[in-house]
């Protein structure tokens, strides 16, 4: 990717070059939302920890990897956030600041059993990658992980627990599955670098690996720990994507 090149460049004349921004489009996985409680009024809050979001560990990484490059971050992720959301305020979040780099994550939050959600969905992406593409930036479509395939016995408010069914279901009738597969397609027919981190949620999945423990929500927030994959599944994505 270009964006390799440029911090590449940044890397041996460090006066001569700027340095590159990189801009993170998505929901609340993207802010840095991990677990989920529920206030004495009723109310479900959400833990912000945005020193544990992948991005942070993206920053990280390239911050080790290549010292010498001025890395600027841009985080547009909000919590709740689906891609026709993302849409509306692509401009005022992500374009102004004309990054070198967009990578978009949606669809937990798109996801839905009917036939419409999936092209509302489709759509948003589809001018979202459009908008992207005319402003010059790179684009990745980063792949979301999966959302839960069990009630896990750590839940126990009956409100988590009837979200955390609706999730499963999703999960695991393949409408999940449908929805990342129809992103795909759509990438490949636009020429946008996918960074696959739901195909290796689901092989994990596949070699028995407990999903569902590896959300700190149990529903549908990777752990800290997880969130370290996407960002090293970013970062190879950035040097090896042609």
């Amino acid at each position: 990717m270009k964006i390799c090149e440029k911090i590449a460049q940044k890397s041996i004349s460090n006066h001569a070059c700027e340095g590159v921004t990189i801009a993170f489009l998505g929901d609340s996985v993207t802010q840095g939302c991990f677990e989920i409680y529920k206030k004495e009024n009723g109310t479900i809050e959400t833990v912000f920890d945005k020193k544990h979001s992948y991005e942070s560990y993206v920053f990280d990484i390239l911050a080790t990897l290549f010292p010498i490059c001025t890395v600027n971050i841009i985080n547009a992720g909000i919590s709740g956030d689906n891609a026709p959301s993302g849409l509306a305020r692509i401009e005022r979040d992500v374009l102004r600041h004309q990054p070198d780099l967009t990578v978009v994550c949606y669809g937990l939050n798109d996801c839905s059993d009917t036939v419409e959600s999936k092209e509302i969905y489709i759509n948003a992406l589809s001018q979202i990658f459009n908008k992207i593409k005319e402003s010059g930036s790179e684009i990745i479509f980063m792949t979301p992980n999966m959302m839960n395939t069990k009630i896990s016995p750590f839940l126990t408010d009956k409100d988590m627990t009837e979200i955390a069914n609706r999730t499963a279901m999703l999960q695991n009738d393949g409408h999940f599955d449908s929805f990342i597969e129809s992103a795909r397609a759509l990438c490949r027919s636009k020429n946008i670098a996918v960074c696959d981190c739901y195909a290796i949620w689901k092989k994990l999945h596949e070699c028995g690996a407990d999903t569902t423990e590896l959300l700190s929500n149990k529903i549908n927030h990777p752990t800290r720990d997880m969130n370290k994959m996407f960002a090293y599944e970013l970062v190879k994505t950035m040097i090896f994507e042609d």
